[in-house]
């Protein structure tokens, strides 16, 4: 490895850092302090910024040595709804909150590569430091889009990383194409009529529809999505009755739907309401339909995945950089910008999943020792990139 020693050497303030904005976890668009101890530290660097893009996000603006293109470097600033059960000094102070995700030491990987570069602006162009709000499924990125991110700060390509528990701490993973998958989320309430239930027959028991339904969305991936495309139907709620006896009115079900082509999304969400249909006219029930794309699939676009892993080579060395990674049927905002813009999202290692390591987990706590590999990766990104483009 080739870390840069400045970085190295403040590994243990910038732990400080990222150990006080995991103390202190804020939800979707209430980053508020989270946003003010960012500000705080670009003004000591010495870093112009402006505020309210997505309502909580940041954007630190650094000019190179000489004029040229410009990039943006991301790092996401929120926290889940998540009680945390860890025990160590640093442990959330909010309760029903924490940073299971990892966002506190994207958040703080950022801020150390804007710390050295302040110093040592050796490259030409302009890099942004974008601190964005809300990735936790409230599409942060597309509302900091909105505000006019790529507009008001006019870069040329951007730039996100997320820690990945079972990837070894070391080493980093990407590859051209998509790297995480679409998010939706689906709604469905089945209306039928409801009754004494030692008297079915004189019901229209949506109970019985609703789990004629679960199975048969199953079908749809298995018999209806191409072997070669991947896809995901997960029903995951199930509400319905309260009594022994009773068989209810309604029953509600909700659940996520995962994918990487956008022909293979429409065929889903076409299918699940025709499936839906065809059941509840079966069992006499009715039904209301919601269905909501979330999150884009994240799709990296070539060039800059090949300027991604440059700069990773060097800092980690050839056989620790992995171009042939798995996609992940995880989803990320990233995507709404990658949509708009030319970029790459990685992965680094983050160690094994034992210990609490696994994202989203209660026992969750972001690997300090890879705060200098990230901040050094961000560093060596800038200025090669823009070096080699304003040449």
């Amino acid at each position: 490895m080739q870390l840069l020693e400045p970085i190295c050497a403040r590994q243990r303030e910038h732990s400080n850092w990222r150990r006080q904005i995991h103390s202190r976890p804020e939800l979707a668009y209430n980053e508020h302090e989270t946003s003010a101890f960012v500000q705080q530290k670009l003004t000591e660097f010495g870093m112009s910024f402006e505020t309210g893009l997505g309502q909580t996000g940041v954007v630190g603006i650094l000019p190179g040595e000489n004029e040229g293109p410009a990039i943006g470097l991301r790092a996401d600033m929120d926290a889940l709804p998540l009680h945390e059960l860890n025990e160590f000094p640093h442990r959330s102070k909010q309760h029903g909150v924490m940073h299971a995700c990892g966002h506190d030491g994207h958040t703080t990987m950022l801020l150390a590569a804007a710390e050295y570069l302040t110093l040592r602006p050796k490259f030409s162009g302009t890099a942004y430091f974008i601190f964005q709000p809300a990735e936790e499924g409230e599409a942060g990125a597309k509302a900091m889009i909105d505000d006019g991110l790529f507009e008001r700060f006019p870069m040329t390509s951007v730039y996100g990383i997320h820690n990945w528990p079972g990837l070894d701490v070391g080493k980093m993973a990407m590859r051209p194409g998509p790297m995480m998958a679409a998010m939706d989320t689906f709604e469905l309430v089945l209306r039928g009529r409801g009754g004494h239930a030692a008297l079915p027959h004189q019901t229209a028991d949506p109970i019985v529809a609703a789990t004629t339904l679960v199975q048969a969305w199953q079908g749809i991936v298995s018999r209806n999505v191409n072997p070669i495309d991947s896809a995901v139907l997960s029903v995951t709620q199930i509400h319905a009755g309260d009594a022994w006896a009773v068989i209810p009115n309604e029953v509600l079900l909700r659940g996520t739907v995962r994918s990487f082509r956008n022909e293979v999304r429409d065929m889903i969400e076409d299918r699940m309401q025709e499936v839906a249909s065809g059941i509840c006219h079966a069992n006499h029930c009715a039904f209301d339909w919601h269905y909501e794309r979330r999150f884009p699939a994240t799709c990296n676009w070539a060039d800059e995945t090949g300027d991604a892993a440059r700069a990773a080579r060097k800092v980690l060395g050839d056989e620790h950089v992995d171009m042939n990674v798995e996609p992940s049927t995880g989803s990320e905002d990233f995507g709404y910008m990658l949509e708009a813009k030319p970029g790459c999202y990685a992965f680094i290692g983050n160690g094994p999943r034992d210990g609490g390591r696994m994202l989203h987990s209660p026992h969750f706590d972001f690997n300090d020792e890879i705060i200098p590999i990230g901040a050094s990766y961000w560093v060596t990104l800038v200025e090669q990139s823009l070096a080699s483009k304003a040449a």
